[in-house]
């Protein structure tokens, strides 16, 4: 069963070589996330995220949200550009909380349906 974020939160996408970023939020292995500051689109909601939890650099480049279309939940996905392939000192979790997890395991992972759904279409052959 798909756990579904909190209201106006928005879930960070990111994908590099075939992982998928993870970060342990005390209920087990989550995407990166968190609620927007007043007038800031999702997409720097997502890097700023990222960014603040783990040290990575990102760019939020993709909504898996339908445009003008809010989702039920009134939460969304960004799928994220890696920037940095090293995170910077300062970030808010620990490394122990923090992994990249190939994408083969996480696609069956407790994720939102529409992050299920992109990431059955970026699982590498």
């Amino acid at each position: 069963m798909a756990l579904e974020p909190a209201e106006g939160v928005v879930q960070a996408v990111v994908l590099y070589d075939g992982r998928l970023l993870l970060v342990d939020d005390g209920d087990g292995w989550a995407l990166p996330s968190g609620t927007p500051e007043p007038a800031e689109p999702a997409e720097a909601t997502a890097a700023r995220v990222v960014y603040e939890l783990t040290g990575y650099l990102v760019d939020g480049t993709e909504s898996l949200t339908p445009h003008g279309r809010v989702p039920a939940d009134g939460a969304s996905a960004v799928v994220c550009q890696l920037l940095s392939e090293s995170p910077s000192d300062g970030a808010d979790l620990a490394r122990d909380r923090v992994r990249w997890a190939p994408v083969r395991e996480a696609v069956d992972a407790a994720l939102p349906a529409v992050v299920r759904e992109y990431l059955r279409g970026h699982t590498p052959v």
